[in-house]
């Protein structure tokens, strides 16, 4: 199965009415049992609003309530479009490139591309990681003249399960209990944790199988298969994607930027399906 190419993705949602019916669908469907008279009901589109009727009693659903297209404005085919920009790139998509796609403000368009990597965000979750799990942490952003050990920067964690998924958070700090409280909450007791040899890493052995690679020695696979090889790959590529597109990235923001990599990352076997699932899955819905 091929990515959605620009004619296809026309194609399939042509104009307004198309993507609404489309989002009705994918939530609520015809035969949805009416929260209002509790019966199973043929729905009818509404010409005044954006809304769908009850065949029995007129109750009113609105497609677009409990998701990122809530009271929003902008056309929903351009925020359909938008997301297709978000699922055909690697590196992510920048707000001024959304505005010059969509013909939009540079506040809305910043205002959809957050929106759009929160819902990435929501859709991949956090489960959690067993097996061989690679943990390291990494700093991005800015920088204090002068400064050592990254001072300025944020610092991003990374959890990643050995052919398996990934986990990001971004932490406040790299001490012991920061780090071990992301690690009990992300991956299962029992696992084999790979990580280099910093300190704050040394609590990891109570729970787990702790493995160590020594980096300052020049050593990145050790004796017994112990690597952070694979995450680091990963943090490479969150740099080239907040340096490349982004050029800066505030620390209150990059969650989102981390998550939105996340998302992708996880895809990565099968980059053909984030269109449809980000145009058919809403865990507002669910909450």
């Amino acid at each position: 199965m091929k990515q959605t190419n620009v004619r296809q993705f026309f194609q399939q949602f042509p104009d307004d009415e198309t993507c609404l019916e489309h989002l009705f669908n994918v939530r609520f469907g015809q035969g949805h049992t009416c929260p209002k008279c509790e019966r199973d009901a043929k729905w009818y589109r509404l010409k005044s609003e954006q809304a769908f009727s009850c065949q029995w009693c007129g109750h009113h659903i609105h497609p677009m309530v409990g998701s990122i297209f809530e009271k929003s404005r902008t056309p929903l085919q351009l925020w359909f479009y938008a997301i297709f920009l978000f699922t055909t790139t690697r590196n992510g998509v920048a707000a001024k490139e959304l505005q010059r796609q969509l013909g939009v403000t540079y506040k809305t368009a910043w205002r959809m591309a957050g929106l759009i990597r929160e819902h990435m965000a929501g859709i991949d979750g956090d489960g959690m990681l067993s097996g061989s799990v690679e943990v390291d942490e990494t700093f991005v952003g800015g920088h204090v003249k002068g400064g050592q050990g990254g001072k300025g920067k944020a610092v991003v964690m990374g959890m990643l399960e050995r052919d398996g998924e990934l986990v990001t958070e971004v932490i406040p700090d790299r001490k012991t209990n920061t780090l071990t409280k992301h690690i009990v909450e992300h991956v299962e007791f029992g696992s084999d944790v790979h990580t280099d040899e910093h300190g704050g890493y040394r609590l990891v052995k109570k729970g787990y199988e702790h493995k160590t690679v020594n980096h300052s020695k020049g050593e990145y696979v050790g004796a017994l298969g112990e690597t952070t090889n694979s995450i680091e790959g990963f943090f490479a590529q969150l740099k080239r994607t907040i340096a490349g597109t982004h050029i800066y990235v505030s620390d209150k923001h990059l969650w989102k930027y981390a998550k939105e990599c996340e998302y992708r990352f996880n895809r990565r076997l099968t980059p053909e399906l984030m269109l449809s699932e980000l145009l058919s899955r809403f865990p507002e819905l669910d909450a």
